[in-house]
């Protein structure tokens, strides 16, 4: 489970960008997690739980997970395509001249202070 690890450098960030604004308590961390991110929300939000309140900075706080859809670019045909149902193979002119566009996101949106 890596998402323990995850969630260590989440909360490495959220302090530094704390301490550089002089904030006392961080109430949310928003993140943006790609559906092809290998990240499980379920995992992360229970790894945060446990090691957010060992923090008095993060006591409580709350992570929100956006979930970003996988979505693959096609250079044979220049349309975009849901990854997760058709994998690497664009499935309007079967190249397999493609690349992910996007969902592979495991990022920081928002830091909500009270």
């Amino acid at each position: 489970m890596h998402e323990l690890g995850i969630v260590f450098y989440i909360i490495r960030d959220v302090k530094q960008v704390a301490e550089e604004n002089h904030v006392q308590h961080v109430s949310a961390v928003v993140m943006d997690i790609g559906e092809v991110s290998t990240v499980v929300p379920h995992l992360l939000s229970d790894c945060w739980r446990w090691a957010a309140d060992k923090e008095d900075l993060l006591k409580g706080c709350e992570l929100k997970v956006n979930l970003i859809p996988a979505v693959t670019h096609c250079d044979g045909c220049g349309r975009e395509y849901e990854t997760v149902s058709y994998g690497k193979t664009c499935p309007h002119c079967q190249s397999e001249n493609t690349w992910l566009l996007r969902g592979n996101e495991v990022e920081i949106k928002q830091i909500e202070v009270t």
